[in-house]
């Protein structure tokens, strides 16, 4: 066996290097590249190999460690998961500050590769800097904190154990099944270590992502529910676009006349205009998706997770007798709630369907109904999106300035606040792809650094950034990346100076305002933050509008911008569009404020209306 002597750090990177994946459309190099902070735990091995292997795996630098794995997993995200980027630290604060990306990741089923540097395998030199001391468990390492958010995870102390790490991780990346993050802690001496490695280990290799047909039996019970059925509804979530399923359940939806609504993750499944769309499902969704949802007596999940926030905390699908069927790729998603399970591919199951099925439509008066609703909440959507003489937009109005300055093919990009759940109701998505919103870690700081992801996966789209003030100051350092990668960004700032959302949901619980608005916190002095001036600080173009009608005349000028533009914009925090279901924020049962008694009462009638049974 011809043998090539390396040291474990350029064996993994050349390893990664040679690893390909299959599409659909061609075959490509699975890792686009590396985001690398280097530090004393990786820039002396894996530093040198990434330099030595720069012309076939870019290495981008960024600026803040959980950043940059927040533009990596947002990259996986717009792929589709059928790509992946690596994100490798120092040993320390460096790896520690991607735990919270590792988290996210995680929650969202999507694929990154962690290669933090870790302690000496050796010893020689304990406790090295920044080194975690346990003083009951010599083998724990800062890394550590990676295991409950890692799908996989290994530590690498000897040179040779890559040859069954690296495969087992990359297994881990590629199933949808099990897809999500997984972590190497990398010793850092053994990065330098050198071994005798076997040629063939550095192969092309080319992998596919599996498509697993559902079991007949399992259709077979799908089939007679849905045909049994007087009032179906089919819940599009994520696995949707991920199986790559939106025209095949198009399709099935018109020949069958199922209804359709959106998690999330799944909006953008069907085009807005789609006359078998509701529109958005949930606690963040549209008048006509949360009555249909009431009323159905069959739910289909595809690719849906079912978190609370799509079941309105297991209250929405309350009609007597209801069935759930979950169909999944993921055994665990399959069986919740009590569901009757499919377990495969979404575009599988379509296509299966579509074949069982054909000649069969759901009661034309149950899809008349479902879609009755549409043309109201359209009303609601113009009097929401509309500019008004109020003296302060809203969150809305701003959502919709933003989307007619849009492009077709244009991807918007959110994650915390109130935000997301004024997207997901109102944003009208042209295009698959085009609606790209981190709602299951609902993580603060995601949005700028998950964008510059989104323009690396979509160079050739216009990518639109919706952030709020308090997201935009808890990490906004990736502004700088955007504008040294040449990743254009159009960044619209609400500035409602604090926490608005979380202002709403302490008043709807009986909560006196505290420390959410900055109006609201322990001050001396309430900071008067100039945003556009911060962001042009750090490169971008940048200003502040008025109004709304400033507002739509800055986007032209930011359509027109040669690098990223911010505009920022003063909004009200109060009001919130109409729609959505019940949220259970858990009330406290006892306090002196007449307030919260009183929405204790209501938390206490609206607990008895879930089903927590199943």
């Amino acid at each position: 066996m011809a043998l090539v002597r390396l040291t474990a750090a350029q064996a993994t990177v050349r390893w990664l290097a040679a690893q390909h994946v299959e599409t659909g459309q061609s075959v490509v190099p699975y890792f686009a590249g590396v985001w690398a902070i280097f530090g004393h735990g990786n820039v002396a091995g894996l530093g040198e190999a990434l330099h030595g292997a720069r012309d076939v795996l870019p290495t981008w630098r960024a600026h803040n460690e959980q950043g940059m794995a927040h533009a990596a997993i947002a990259f996986a995200k717009q792929s589709r998961r059928e790509r992946a980027m690596v994100c490798t630290t120092s040993i320390g604060p460096g790896a520690t500050n991607m735990v919270t990306a590792a988290a996210l990741a995680h929650v969202n089923r999507l694929p990154v590769l962690f290669l933090p540097g870790d302690v000496y395998a050796s010893r020689r030199p304990d406790p090295v800097l920044q080194q975690i001391e346990d003083f009951g468990d010599a083998t724990v390492s800062a890394n550590d904190c990676f295991r409950p958010v890692s799908r996989y995870f290994d530590r690498i102390t000897r040179p040779e154990q890559i040859l069954d790490a690296l495969p087992r991780a990359l297994a881990t990346l590629l199933d949808p099944a099990t897809c999500g993050p997984a972590t190497l802690a990398f010793c850092q001496d053994v990065q330098a270590e050198a071994f005798d490695y076997p040629e063939t280990f550095f192969e092309k290799r080319v992998w596919r992502i599996r498509a697993p047909r559902p079991d007949p039996r399992e259709l077979a019970d799908l089939v007679s529910l849905i045909k049994a059925a007087k009032r179906p509804l089919v819940v599009a979530g994520g696995g949707v676009l991920y199986a790559r399923a939106e025209a095949a359940l198009a399709d099935l939806a018109t020949a069958a006349g199922l209804p359709v609504v959106e998690t999330q993750g799944g909006k953008g499944s069907v085009a807005w205009d789609h006359p078998l769309n509701l529109g958005a499902i949930g606690v963040t969704g549209t008048t006509a998706a949360v009555a249909a949802a009431q009323q159905a007596d069959l739910v289909i999940g595809v690719g849906t997770r079912l978190q609370d926030f799509t079941t309105g905390s297991r209250a929405l699908f309350g009609a007597e007798g209801r069935k759930l069927v979950q169909v999944n790729v993921a055994p665990h998603d399959a069986h919740k709630h009590g569901a009757v399970s499919v377990v495969g591919d979404a575009k599988a199951v379509f296509e299966a369907l579509a074949e069982a099925l054909d000649g069969w439509r759901a009661p034309d008066a149950w899809t008349a109904e479902a879609t009755g609703g549409v043309a109201g909440w359209n009303a609601i959507f113009d009097a929401a999106t509309t500019a008004d003489d109020r003296p302060l937009p809203t969150d809305a109005q701003v959502l919709g300035a933003v989307w007619r300055a849009s492009s077709d093919d244009s991807v918007v990009v959110c994650a915390a606040g109130g935000l997301p759940g004024e997207l997901h109701k109102l944003w009208r998505t042209r295009q698959p792809g085009g609606y790209h919103v981190e709602y299951g870690f609902s993580c603060m700081g995601y949005e700028i650094a998950g964008a510059v992801g989104v323009k690396m996966a979509a160079p050739d789209r216009e990518v639109h950034v919706m952030v709020g003030d308090g997201s935009y100051l808890m990490l906004n350092s990736e502004l700088a990346t955007s504008v040294m990668l040449g990743a254009k960004l159009i960044v619209t700032v609400l500035d409602n100076r604090g926490f608005g959302c979380i202002n709403r949901l302490q008043a709807a619980t009986g909560g006196a305002a505290f420390n959410n608005l900055l109006a609201d916190t322990v001050h001396e002095t309430l900071p008067d933050i100039d945003f556009a001036a911060h962001a042009a600080s750090l490169g971008a173009r940048s200003e502040k509008v008025a109004s709304l009608a400033e507002l739509e005349a800055a986007l032209q000028r930011a359509k027109a911008s040669d690098r990223t533009y911010v505009v920022v914009i003063d909004t009200d925090p109060a009001p919130s569009t109409e729609g959505g279901a019940w949220w259970d924020v858990a009330v406290p049962e006892v306090s002196n404020r007449p307030a919260v008694n009183a929405a204790r009462a209501s938390y206490e009638h609206k607990i008895k209306q879930q089903r927590t049974g199943d």
